[in-house]
């Protein structure tokens, strides 16, 4: 079965960031992933995920101003240098961590950039980071988000976000599949998964509607985990979801489905 990381951006936020790394390994999580460390020295994370026998499997390319509501800056064009800045800090951060996958985050489109102008800088920062990603052996995903969570976020489809990268080009561009996201966007789950398998290089759970534990909702979970497995896919399963109380009522979807460590 597949192997679940706990989001520590969203579970178990009743303790400090930095405790969250125990608590994770605690409900027997294998591996961890959030939206980035750069708040935090990367010998301090990285002691954390040593001392509690954690792999990282997966952070975010610097995003913004996350405080004030900012959800990437690939799309803008006038944030290009800032971009490139940031994919060299997660180079740090990511062999500190012994993390093979970033993620990059499209960002929300601002009002006066064409989609055009949106697009082509996406394409040519993506190529830049997948560039000097694979020469240090980093895969890149890239995510489409739905757009009632994040209105005017770029990308919000998966035949959307693939073609982007095929247009940049790298072979090391993987799809970020957020199951939640897609069923809110395009449904037809299980279907796109198997059909892109390949080009998928990690995939995100929560429940609909309410974003909250995977077991909760219209979404079959243990039916896509099922066939996840039966297809082939052995890469990371992030538990991305808001607990509807404390975050250890709420994993027995994970004892149920277990976790191959």
């Amino acid at each position: 079965m597949p192997k679940y990381s706990a989001n520590l951006s969203m579970l178990f936020t009743e303790r400090d960031f930095l405790d969250r790394f125990e608590a994770a390994a605690k409900a027997s999580f294998p591996g961890v992933e959030y939206v980035g460390p750069y708040d935090f020295p990367k010998e301090e994370v990285a002691a954390r995920l040593k001392g509690n026998g954690l792999k990282q499997a997966l952070f975010n390319l610097p995003a913004g101003d996350w405080a004030k509501g900012e959800r990437g800056i690939a799309c803008h064009p006038d944030r290009v240098a800032e971009f490139r800045a940031g994919v060299a800090r997660a180079i740090d951060y990511a062999h500190a961590l012994d993390c093979r996958t970033i993620n990059c985050l499209a960002g929300i489109r601002k009002p006066n950039v064409s989609v055009e102008d949106a697009r082509r800088t996406l394409v040519d920062n993506l190529r830049f980071a997948a560039g000097e990603l694979q020469r240090e052996g980093i895969l890149l995903i890239v995510e489409p988000i739905n757009h009632f969570d994040i209105p005017g976020f770029f990308l919000n489809y998966s035949a959307q976000t693939l073609a982007i990268l095929d247009e940049a080009g790298p072979a090391n561009l993987k799809l970020q599949y957020d199951i939640y996201h897609m069923q809110r966007m395009e449904g037809e789950l299980a279907a796109t998964m198997e059909k892109h398998l390949k080009r998928i290089g990690h995939i995100q759970i929560a429940g609909n509607p309410g974003r909250n534990e995977p077991d909760i909702g219209e979404i079959n979970y243990p039916y896509l985990m099922q066939r996840l497995d039966a297809i082939g896919y052995d890469g990371w399963v992030g538990a991305e979801y808001k607990p509807k109380g404390r975050t250890e009522d709420g994993l027995g979807w994970l004892r149920a489905w277990g976790s191959d460590t």
